[in-house]
């Protein structure tokens, strides 16, 4: 006897339009003393239910799937033995007896926007439930008439259902036998009546693109990094030496996997003297072209070059190798493909319902509504997840700016103004405080750094602190200052004639340095969209252009601000950034007559890197202006710059800089209170390829008043090249102050 149902229930049910299957499918005591089971077995041939006392019943076809049949008594511990054409009897678990894997707390806190482990409750989990293995799905598509959750384990078809949970638009079910590496996407029933076929937005692993299918992912790493880990957040990043090494891990050595990367990139960085590597996006994303920045998989490392604990075991080694991770990061936009988050439930849901807030003129892409609760949730458990799952050590956010103006890249009449008329974005200010100080409190030592090309005041303030402009600082560790390679890479461009005019190009990142903690970017954005590598950018013949690239390496290192380098320009390679080629190694096998070709460019930054870590006035006091003082700026005509840094203990060390083409003898510097001084770093030494313009050993410093200064020194200015002195001796006799020209 079987207990008549609701014709619209099943309708709704085989349309995937229903949202409470359970109530329908599964064990449902009839009032009589019985129990009804029905089974949604989509090319079965028979089906029968059995309890585990022994009682059974083969259930009854009646259409498309549906199985119906009765069962003796009450209660709902059953399972089924369902047959196919091939004539096997296989075992299935009633998905549709268990309760929700998500509990009223877990629910309450999505709805909020307040889940920072979001990705512990929403996607897909492996988990027992009541002694039977499966796997959990869960979904958040509010605007869904309902959601199936489609894959492997069904032949992609209609056999599982998922329920709603409420007013938090989250869709559950418990998929009995799915396992790790099952393939799936979820198919959702649209408000019009489409169906859509998507991948999960918290999926923790993806097919190998082109390929969209979500992968259900189970890690089993163990990590050996715990010392590294206990370690970072014990010292203000800004009063430690930080320096960044960019790189595209496809392309680094194409071909490679995240293992095969693991031996290899940690010795070449450790080698260079990097403290740190930075990884250009390493999350899903269908178009290699875009270096990552076209995200469709937030959770989910690209399967391109392995599965994530392959990745986990990559960042490990370069923990254990002393070495620190930052992920490039894009919580800004999003690309359009239908099967990611672009109208994920058939309406703008992750993306503004205003189509003039939601597309991004610049790439082609949607924005992310961060004034929506559960986007912003989205995102900083994402960053939460990136620092804790898999220990990266700061994010690089990018393209800030494009969240932090209403009208950015827009013409009038594209955007509308804020509540107060004003074209800032105060969701996404709302959205960067919280995310800076979620993940200062929830990573403990992880950093974050904003790609920031304004002068939006405060980026690194605390977000508690109101400025003049009645904003709290965004909180960030560190911004990329990109008015200092603008400027830098402009000047150093003109030929050396042209440059005496120009010369505050040079100095006037001094004038903002301590507006904000600043990181000095070489990206790839400045070597990629004909732009040419770095070397190409610089005037005259082959020599003087990289004898220019390294003044430059020279000048930046000493430069207040830690500093980052991308792949590939170490080697002082002529062509801009190719992703399928990656650096262009062979260059470093080009013997050039007389000097130490490409290798010598990379062992300058070698010895910067070196030089670097080791000389505590060069990074002690980054962010107080008492560690740094000029010189001299007034000598534009020779192309020369002077500077000190100090460390915390007074310590100096000089900075004197020649970017014409002519040796400069007997040039006079300003020094500070030191009878001798030793040349520790010359760009033009011959082991890095220059002509091997040297001073002396010993520099013995005179009672010249020059500079301001009671001391100076007669210098040897190689052409085109950067010397650094530190002191070599007892402090010089004092002078008196009548003793000081003005020179």
């Amino acid at each position: 006897m079987t207990t008549p149902h609701p014709d619209v229930d099943l309708d709704r049910i085989l349309v995937g339009a229903h949202h409470d299957p359970h109530s329908f499918l599964g064990a449902h005591p009839t009032g009589d003393g019985h129990t009804v089971v029905r089974a949604l077995k989509p090319l079965a041939r028979s089906v029968v239910a059995v309890r585990p006392t022994g009682e059974r019943a083969t259930l009854t076809h009646e259409r498309d799937g549906l199985f119906t049949g009765t069962l003796p008594g009450a209660g709902t511990d059953h399972h089924f033995l369902v047959t196919y054409d091939d004539g096997v009897e296989r075992l299935h678990h009633d998905g549709y007896r268990f309760p929700p894997t998500l509990g009223d707390i877990d629910l309450h806190l999505v709805s909020e926007g307040r889940h920072e482990l979001l990705w512990r409750v929403l996607g897909s989990h492996v988990r027992p439930l009541d002694g039977v293995m499966g796997t959990s799905f869960a979904v958040w598509a509010p605007n869904a008439q309902g959601v199936r959750v489609i894959g492997d384990f069904n032949g992609w078809g209609t056999a599982h259902p998922m329920r709603s949970l409420g007013s938090s638009g989250v869709w559950e079910l418990f998929v009995p036998g799915a396992g790790a590496g099952t393939r799936y996407k979820y198919e959702i029933h649209t408000r019009d009546g489409r169906l859509l076929h998507k991948a999960d937005p918290l999926a923790r692993a993806t097919e190998v693109p082109p390929a969209t299918a979500s992968v259900v992912h189970t890690s089993a790493y163990a990590w050996e990094d715990a010392a590294w880990m206990a370690s970072r957040g014990g010292a203000d990043c800004h009063s430690r030496p930080l320096s960044v090494y960019e790189v595209h891990l496809p392309s680094w050595r194409p071909g490679l996997t995240y293992r095969d990367l693991a031996a290899v990139l940690p010795a070449y960085v450790s080698e260079l003297g990097f403290t740190h590597v930075e990884f250009m996006p390493v999350m899903e994303h269908p178009f290699g072209g875009s270096w990552g920045y076209q995200v469709t998989g937030f959770y989910a490392p690209t399967s391109r070059l392995g599965d994530p604990d392959d990745l986990k075991h990559l960042i490990d080694s370069l923990h254990v190798a002393g070495i620190g991770v930052i992920l490039d990061w894009v919580p800004a936009h999003f690309p359009e493909d239908g099967f990611a988050l672009a109208r994920f439930d058939g309406e703008p849901l992750y993306e503004p319902s205003d189509p003039r807030r939601a597309h991004h003129p610049d790439w082609g892409t949607l924005e992310f509504d961060h004034g929506r609760r559960e986007v912003r949730n989205f995102l900083v458990a994402c960053a939460v997840y990136w620092c804790t799952e898999f220990h990266a050590d700061a994010l690089r956010v990018d393209a800030v700016a494009s969240l932090l103006y209403l009208d950015y890249s827009r013409r009038d009449g594209e955007w509308s103004p804020n509540e107060h008329g004003g074209h800032e974005n105060l969701d996404a200010v709302a959205f960067l405080q919280e995310l800076t100080d979620t993940v200062r409190r929830a990573a403990p030592g992880a950093l974050t750094i904003a790609e920031e090309s304004t002068a939006w005041p405060g980026v690194t303030r605390p977000t508690y602190e109101v400025g003049d402009d009645g904003f709290g600082g965004l909180g960030f560790d560190l911004k990329w200052n990109l008015g200092w390679m603008h400027d830098t890479l402009g000047h150093l461009a003109r030929d050396p004639v042209h440059r005496a005019w120009h010369q505050d190009e040079m100095t006037f990142a001094m004038v903002y340095a301590y507006d904000e903690r600043y990181l000095l970017p070489l990206s790839h954005d400045e070597v990629v969209h004909g732009k040419g590598a770095l070397v190409a950018k610089m005037p005259g013949d082959w020599w003087q252009r990289r004898a220019t690239l390294r003044a430059l390496f020279a000048f930046m290192w000493s430069h207040p601000g830690k500093q980052l380098l991308f792949m590939g320009q170490e080697l002082g390679q002529a062509e801009e950034f190719d992703h399928d080629a990656g650096p262009q190694w062979w260059v470093l096998d080009e013997a050039w007559p007389g000097n130490a070709g490409h290798r010598g460019i990379r062992a300058l930054v070698r010895d910067l890197n070196t030089r670097y870590r080791a000389t505590a006035a060069l990074w002690e006091l980054d962010a107080d202006p008492a560690g740094f003082s000029w010189i001299d700026t007034s000598h534009a005509e020779a192309n020369v710059l002077s500077f000190v840094r100090y460390d915390a203990a007074g310590r100096p060390l000089v900075v004197v800089a020649n970017f014409s083409p002519v040796v400069r003898s007997g040039y006079r510097v300003g020094l500070p209170d030191a009878a001798a001084w030793r040349e520790v770093l010359n760009t033009d030494a011959a082991e890095y390829g220059g002509g091997d313009v040297r001073n002396e050993k010993a520099v013995r410093s005179e009672p010249v008043p020059w500079h301001g200064r009671a001391h100076s020194a007669a210098l040897t200015l190689p052409p085109l090249a950067v010397v650094w002195l530190e002191p070599a001796g007892d402090p010089a006799p004092d002078l008196e102050e009548d003793d000081l020209d003005d020179h």
